[in-house]
């Protein structure tokens, strides 16, 4: 027996493929890069302020510390959302 969580997801998808337009295989690849490139870019920006993060903990700066630690949520946040308009506007283009 399904529980109500399941029977809702399962509903939820079915509307989903229902209004999502069909994607042709370029869009798809185009897609596929554009995750590709923003994987790399926040591998980058993390792997950057990581090593800044390290040398501020062996000074023992917490201000510098929290500050590092918001950069690095912001710039994650911000190349996500980067990402996500880029994929949209793909998305619209007509296949």
């Amino acid at each position: 027996m399904k529980s109500a969580y399941e029977l809702a997801m399962e509903r939820l998808s079915k509307s989903d493929t229902e209004k999502a337009p069909a994607l042709s295989g370029a869009q798809r690849e185009r897609l596929a890069g554009i995750d590709r490139v923003y994987q790399a870019k926040i591998a980058e920006r993390e792997i950057f302020l990581k090593q800044q993060l390290e040398q501020a903990l062996s000074r023992q700066d917490s201000d510098e510390v929290d500050k590092i630690r918001k950069q690095m949520a912001s710039e994650r946040a911000r190349l996500e959302e980067d990402r996500d308009g880029e994929k949209e506007r793909v998305r619209r283009e007509k296949p």
